[in-house]
């Protein structure tokens, strides 16, 4: 008789449900939003928005993703009283599943460089059904050219594959939203990192 996985074996779908309770509208306070600022927080302020695309090239919808960045100077939040002076939180967590496109979306600012040589990135882990583990992943920036060939992580990516890692850069009503789809299987899956 062959057994299988258990949900309790996989990553997901429920933490989406469970760490993002105000974003599915429970009565719960989530620990943290899909705000990694405040309006008061000094920087470039951005929308990065993407979906995390399965195999078959289908939407998922109880995706949960993590993100941890530096502020635009370069540094994470050093205390509490950091994070209420300025609004920086330096993380946000978020789901998929209440986006009628099925999108994550992340309110932040432009990251700066934490060290010499690295070019701006935020971190990001994705969670979701039928995964025994998260996966790593980085997300750069498209109109950081010269930046991005200077980075050691991306520049050990083999360069037919560094594309999965650039988000777009727009301007819609105003705001620079940044696009970037997470693909976890194919032809133009993301490179994901072992750590």
């Amino acid at each position: 008789m062959a057994l299988k996985e258990t949900p309790s074996q996989t990553v997901g779908p429920y933490f989406a449900y469970g760490l993002c309770p105000q974003q599915y509208d429970f009565d719960l306070k989530s620990l943290f939003t899909a705000d990694v600022v405040g309006p008061e927080t000094p920087g470039e302020h951005i929308t990065l928005m993407g979906r995390v695309i399965d195999g078959d090239g289908n939407a998922v919808f109880d995706a949960m993703l993590e993100f941890s960045q530096v502020d635009a100077k370069g540094r994470y939040p050093a205390s509490r009283e950091a994070i209420a002076k300025d609004g920086f939180r330096g993380f946000a967590r978020v789901g998929t599943g209440t986006d009628a496109q099925r999108r994550f979306i992340v309110h932040t600012v432009k990251p700066g460089v934490e060290n010499a040589g690295e070019a701006p990135h935020l971190n990001v882990i994705v969670m979701m059904r039928g995964m025994l583990t998260h996966t790593f992943t980085r997300i750069y920036f498209e109109d950081e050219a010269a930046a991005n060939a200077q980075d050691p992580v991306l520049s050990a990516v083999p360069a037919a594959r560094r594309d999965t890692l650039i988000a777009r850069r727009s301007e819609q009503a105003g705001s620079i939203v940044y696009t970037f789809d997470i693909r976890m299987q194919g032809e133009q899956e993301t490179v994901f990192f072992d750590l």
